[in-house]
């Protein structure tokens, strides 16, 4: 998470890299446009289809992203009962979501070939079927 500070012109530049933790631009997506607390980002990732994720490991990331100056947090005290950290995004959580887009869009090209070799694989052409009924006739 720490290459955030990598910035490059243009696409072609960039090289192909995977996000280390595949949930953290989800997060970072989750925080883009609303500052939200760490349960309503839980409940965005589960809306994104991560069905299984550890409440204590959803705070231990977004500490780690905070270190790492992707997000930034304050108490919030407004509302009754215990304070609740609010969770933003910095500019430098922005250009780091910016990067793990371009390396998924390189990563969903990659898993389309596949996928389109694999489903070629087990598919057979509609037009051998037509030659083999043609010559039982």
């Amino acid at each position: 998470m720490t290459n955030h500070s990598k910035d490059s012109s243009s696409k072609s530049e960039q090289t192909f890299q995977a996000p280390k933790n595949f949930i953290v631009p989800f997060i970072l997506l989750s925080l883009r446009d609303i500052n939200c607390h760490g349960y309503k980002i839980l409940q965005q990732l589960m809306d994104f289809g991560f069905s299984t994720i550890d409440q204590g490991n959803l705070y231990r990331m977004l500490r780690q992203l905070e270190k790492d100056t992707l997000v930034k947090s304050e108490w919030d005290t407004s509302e009754a009962g215990p304070a609740k950290r609010i969770y933003s995004l910095t500019e430098a959580g922005e250009q780091y979501l910016k990067t793990c887009v371009y390396s998924l869009e390189h990563y969903q090209s990659i898993l389309d070939q596949f996928f389109s070799v694999y489903t070629n694989m087990f598919t057979f052409p509609q037009h051998s079927k037509n030659k083999d009924e043609e010559i039982e006739k």
